[in-house]
């Protein structure tokens, strides 16, 4: 008995232990599914909680974007130059269409919206992005074709189409080069730009002031967010961010002046026009030709657009920033020299000749004048008169006086980036460059602005400008704000001189189609520079009114126009100072490029 109980124990005890390590292994079992699911759901809220909610967010929720307003340019009296128009644009949205797909989604908008497949392909092809942005198919839809679009939406899921803001200039190609134009960023300058506020989609000022003010103009992006189902459809708005619109910016520039530029730069085929106010450097017209249309990158240039903007005669460079042999309108500095370097006073008289001789090299003068003075040979602009001044003042007084008017330097407007320092090619630059010694003859050719000088037309003006302003250096500019200006110091009896010179070029001299008694005092200086074996180069530099306080300068340049400054040049600063001073309005058409 005792043992069967001692074996019925023993039997039973033995069963208790085997459950037991059940139990155990069930339980331990449970804590390992327990624990990798807590591990799943720290390693899914935790570590990766925000990319996954982004994920879901990005499923459940659709971000419609507002497009910001860009600032407009507006002229000195608040007349628009650059505006904006609306535009409907179809884009396609690669993440809602697979390679699978595709051919069909693109053959049906083929079809609705009048447009080629093989475009359309080409469009993707182009636009496709590793981060899945929306690709552009067909900007500047017509009414019609969003029409047609919106009537079959609910059946092209993965194609929309947006309301978009594009850039818009009025008067096409008028102050094309001072305005500039936007176009879209690539991809590269998206990733530098997207964490200061920029999207795929977003356009970018490229040239001229569009660029240079590109924070102030373009305002920031807004949009709804949207959440949509599983089939794409709208539920609820969740928020609502409106875009703000871009600054507008007010330029210097004055409208009806800088048409009349642009229409007097039609008689050559390339040149320049500045038009300032020479007692402050706010520049009132700058045209440059030939020119181009800026609205034709709001929607992309076609081929045949694009292959004209890159012609031989660079229509999309500003020569109002480069630099061109000055001529006879650099006498003005050989004047400087000569009375600066006291070498020479206001009373100085120097024998001319029909034809200038110096070691066997001669060189031709348009007249013998007798011995004149500083006045007269400003007037005339004799040849002889300022090879024999600069010879007198040697090159160092000369190209110092060119330095101390600003050549050699950028002038420090607003588009300097754009601008050339233009060339002194002094002694040390010869040596340099050349390899070779300075010799009299290069100081001759110096003196009349020929050799190795280049001036820029924005330059020439400011040189002008500092002697109709009494000797003051100032900075050219196209937004009014405060800019500094320079005392350059010049002795009055050179002020006198100049002031007496140039207005002789007006009333007797090589300029007189500007003495027009319909116009205030004029007084300025024509040039005509030789650029073997291409045909001359026109200058005229100038201001009015020449007595009292002159309120314009202009400077009027025809690039291998075949003319002299006084039958090229002059006239079209003559057109300027009529509706400047006279208030004719001049035509509004503006050709382009």
């Amino acid at each position: 008995m005792v043992r069967a109980a001692g074996a019925g124990l023993g039997a039973s005890s033995t069963r208790h232990t085997g459950t037991g390590h059940q139990a155990a292994l069930l339980l331990t079992f449970m804590l390992l599914v327990l624990a990798a699911i807590l591990g799943r759901l720290a390693w899914l809220q935790l570590l990766h909680g925000a990319e996954n909610r982004a994920m879901a967010d990005e499923n459940r929720i659709r971000l419609l974007p507002r497009n910001p307003v860009r600032g407009r340019l507006l002229d000195r009296k608040g007349r628009v130059l650059a505006t904006n128009r609306l535009t409907y644009n179809l884009y396609l949205q690669p993440l809602q269409v697979d390679d699978r797909r595709w051919p069909g989604l693109r053959d049906r908008l083929a079809g609705l919206l009048g447009i080629p497949a093989d475009r359309l392909e080409a469009k993707r092809r182009s636009g496709a992005n590793a981060q899945g942005f929306r690709i552009p198919l067909a900007l500047s839809l017509t009414p019609v074709q969003v029409l047609r679009f919106r009537e079959q939406a609910g059946s092209l899921q993965g194609a929309e189409v947006s309301e978009d803001v594009l850039r818009a200039y009025p008067d096409g190609s008028l102050g094309a080069h001072v305005m500039g134009y936007t176009s879209s960023i690539t991809e590269e300058e998206y990733a530098a730009l997207k964490d200061h506020g920029y999207r795929i989609s977003d356009r970018i000022g490229r040239s001229g002031l569009e660029k240079v003010y590109e924070t102030h103009l373009r305002g920031e992006w807004g949009g709804q967010q949207l959440e949509v189902n599983a089939e794409g459809q709208v539920q609820r708005v969740l928020g609502d961010k409106p875009a703000k619109a871009g600054k507008d910016l007010r330029l210097t520039l004055d409208l009806d002046l800088q048409r009349a530029a642009e229409k007097a730069l039609d008689g050559v085929r390339k040149g320049a026009i500045v038009a300032m106010d020479p007692r402050t450097g706010a520049v009132r017209a700058m045209a440059s030709r030939p020119n181009f249309d800026p609205n034709i990158f709001s929607d992309g240039p076609t081929t045949a657009q694009w292959n004209s903007l890159n012609r031989p005669e660079a229509p999309m460079l500003n020569r109002a920033f480069q630099g061109f042999p000055p001529a006879s309108t650099f006498k003005v500095i050989t004047t400087i020299a000569g009375i600066e370097s006291g070498k020479l006073n206001e009373n100085s008289t120097v024998p001319t000749v029909g034809s200038f001789c110096y070691y066997g090299q001669c060189y031709a003068d348009h007249g013998s004048f007798g011995s004149i003075g500083f006045p007269f040979a400003l007037g005339v602009s004799s040849n002889s008169f300022f090879y024999k001044v600069g010879l007198m003042v040697g090159p160092d007084e000369m190209f110092k006086a060119a330095r101390r008017m600003g050549f050699g330097r950028r002038t420090g407007s607003e588009l300097s980036a754009e601008e050339s320092p233009g060339l002194l090619g002094d002694p040390a630059w010869k040596k340099e460059v050349l390899g070779e010694p300075w010799t009299p003859v290069d100081t001759i050719t110096s003196s009349i602005g020929q050799g190795a000088v280049t001036v820029t037309p924005i330059q020439m003006a400011r040189l002008y400008a500092a002697v109709a302003n009494g000797g003051w250096l100032v900075t050219p500019h196209l937004v009014e704000r405060d800019y500094p200006r320079q005392w350059i110091g010049l002795k009055p009896a050179t002020l006198r001189v100049l002031h007496a010179g140039l207005r002789q070029a007006v009333t007797s001299g090589t300029a007189t189609i500007l003495n027009d008694p319909s116009l205030p005092p004029v007084a300025g200086k024509t040039g005509t520079a030789e650029d073997p074996p291409r045909p001359d180069h026109a200058w005229f530099g100038g201001y009015a009114p020449a007595t009292g306080t002159p309120t314009l300068v202009i400077v009027a340049f025809g690039e291998n126009s075949g003319g002299y400054g006084g039958t090229v040049a002059a006239p079209m600063v003559k057109a300027l100072m009529t509706v400047w001073f006279r208030g004719v309005k001049p035509p509004v058409a503006v050709r382009p490029g």
